[in-house]
């Protein structure tokens, strides 16, 4: 039977996380082989024209997926019966700016959109923010559209996720589909943790912890954690540009997860709106394991966590209380 189309908006659709993002999203990466989308593409008044192009190359691509296409720089057509928003569209630092000044940018923009998948958004709408702040801009979010369910707004963190996954697998010269259960915790910022306490691989002698099988804890709490924390700047140096592909592949997976669920055994990374699990205090948007299962995340519950652990767990978390006093005070 021929499955209703589902409506995925993309904001920022014009930029380089844009660009990258919709035609997986049309050739089914995000939401299965058999699913067909309706795209929802909003940018700035300056990207229309961009906007345009990005339009022609999908028609072009004949993506047998894609049922529709809506290219506006109208933020009301473009939130209009979404079922899934991907805010990739923020206002990026600048050389010179102070971190509030792009706040302040960011909770106007973030308000806006609220507002607009609040009143137009179908009801079971979910939201993946990936601009950055990532965190506070999902709360900003949530704070200005408070009939959507706080557990229908997440922020991406998966991209950190994958990319712990891919430093393990490079360090053990394994396949990255047979490691997995590493953990983000915290703020998708470089005070991120990647834990590997619960991490495991896949061996032809069964599954193995990664720690017994990495053996080498002093790189596993030093090199291994900076360089996930700090892969973005070191891509921007390679690139000179900012990571697009990945984080639109990771995208991809964060929804593909939460929609059709996470495989028994595994859990992913998400951003999601902190309960107090943990010990990490209520009303931050928090990266926690997270496991999936008919369109609802849970966070995994009774991890034993180290001292070492706690130690990183509470900085990331202080991080994010200082970043929602500054988002707070940019709304006065």
């Amino acid at each position: 039977m021929a499955r209703d189309p589902v409506r995925v908006l993309v904001t920022g659709a014009a930029g380089q996380i844009g660009y990258a993002i919709v035609p997986m999203v049309a050739r089914g990466v995000m939401l299965g082989p058999d699913q067909p989308v309706i795209l929802h593409m909003l940018d700035i008044e300056p990207a229309a024209e961009a906007l345009k192009g990005v339009k022609m190359e999908l028609i072009d691509a004949a993506f047998p997926l894609l049922k529709g296409i809506i290219a506006t720089t109208d933020v009301v057509e473009a939130c209009m019966g979404v079922n899934i928003a991907v805010m990739v569209g923020g206002f990026p630092r600048k050389e010179g700016m102070e971190r509030k000044d792009v706040m302040s940018r960011n909770v106007s923009i973030y308000k806006a959109q609220a507002s607009a998948l609040e009143k137009h958004a179908a009801p079971d709408c979910k939201v993946l923010v990936v601009a950055n702040p990532a965190n506070t801009n999902a709360l900003i979010l949530k704070e200005f559209a408070p009939s959507i369910p706080q557990k229908h707004i997440t922020c991406l963190t998966r991209l950190d996720h994958n990319r712990a996954l891919g430093q393990i697998s490079q360090r053990l010269d394994v396949e990255v589909s047979d490691v997995k259960n590493v953990i983000i915790w915290g703020n998708h910022s470089s005070t991120q943790y990647p834990d590997v306490n619960h991490a495991t691989v896949k061996t032809s002698s069964g599954e193995k912890p990664v720690r017994e099988l990495v053996a080498d804890d002093k790189w596993l709490n030093g090199d291994f954690i900076t360089t996930v924390q700090q892969r973005g700047a070191a891509i921007i140096k390679a690139r000179k540009l900012s990571s697009a592909l990945s984080a639109a592949s990771a995208a991809c997976d964060h929804i593909r997860d939460w929609v059709l669920g996470t495989p028994k055994g595994t859990w992913v990374s998400m951003g999601v709106y902190s309960d107090g699990s943990y010990g990490i205090p209520p009303g931050l948007i928090y990266s926690f394991p997270v496991t999936c299962e008919k369109g609802k995340w849970s966070i995994v519950q009774g991890l034993k966590i180290d001292e070492f652990s706690r130690g990183k767990m509470d900085a990331t978390a202080k991080e994010l209380m200082e970043e929602k006093s500054l988002a707070y005070s940019c709304l006065n």
